[in-house]
Formats: structure tokens, sequence, C-alpha cells
């Protein structure tokens, strides 16, 4: 009950059963498109027989690359160098535009150090495939919100504004 008006908020996730793994040793995509720890999560809420529902999905960036664990805090990911990254990186979206629609990226990955490869070459793949259904925003999360500076998170949720209205 918000304001004195009671509604029904229901939250399910689901987690695919492909590239299941724990974080380092399943990272990437499979070569039909599957991203490694996929979940789905759908808010719906009820309000007076009304009902609106929002999904949001995360998974590993959707390329060829791994992170293998060593003696390191945080092992340096690899990006694969023997592979076509795009004909597995255009599946996953074909998939995900088939089954949620219009797609917005949200990349929150450190733009800069160990991580900046990933951004990059995730930026490069999106910007190559020219799908109109699917746009891209990088936000460096750590940079961005570091020392509990969670109020930053606004400048993302502006950012995102227009495109989660529609």
């Amino acid at each position: 009950s918000i304001n004195g008006k009671c509604f029904d908020w229901l939250l399910v996730s689901r987690r695919s059963c492909f590239r299941a793994g724990v974080r380092y040793y399943v990272r990437g995509i499979d070569s039909e498109g599957h991203a490694a720890n996929f979940v789905e999560t759908e808010q719906i809420v009820h309000y007076k027989g009304s009902k609106a529902s929002f999904v949001q999905t995360r998974g590993s960036i959707p390329f060829f690359w791994s992170q293998r664990p060593n003696l390191k805090y945080k092992p340096k990911p690899q990006i694969s160098k023997s592979v076509n990254h795009m004909d597995g990186f255009q599946r996953h979206f074909d998939s995900q535009i088939i089954s949620y629609g219009k797609q917005m990226i949200v990349n929150l990955v450190n733009q800069k150090g160990s991580e900046k490869p990933l951004e990059q070459t995730f930026a490069k793949m999106v910007n190559s495939m020219a799908n109109g259904m699917v746009r891209y925003v990088a936000f460096d999360f750590h940079k961005e919100c570091s020392r509990m500076r969670w109020d930053r998170l606004q400048i993302l949720v502006d950012q995102l504004a227009e495109q989660q209205d529609e």
C-alpha cells in the first residue's frame, strides 16, 4: 500500500538453463548465442483490475571471452581472437528481439583498466550490427558511484528515461 492505494507487486526471476555457472568460470556466449548466467526478471503490478509488466534481462557480455581464476583478486578478461564473434552476437540479439522486442543495453563495466577492452568491443559490435531495435549505453558504475554516491545513478536514469517510457 502506498498513499492508501493497495496494489499487488510481483517479482519473478527466471534463470536460463544454458551456460549456467559460477563467476569467472563461465563468461561470454556459446555458438548459439546463449549468454552465460542469463536471468530474466519481470515486475508485474496489478491495480484495480489493470496490469502492467516490465521485463529486464541480464547476462554475460555476449561475445566470446573468458576470465580464468588465478591467484589475483580480479583476473584479467581475455577476448577470444580465434572466432567470429558476430555470428553468436547476432544470434543472441535476434533471440532477444524475438522474445522481448526493442532492446536497451546498459553496460555497467569499468571503462578503464582491464575491463576497458570488453566495453570497447561491446560498443563496436553493437554499432557494427546497425540494428535500430538495439540501443547501447555504457555507464561506468564504479567510477560514477564510487564512495557511496548512489545519487549519481540519476545520470543513468536520465539517459534511459525516454526509451524506458517507450
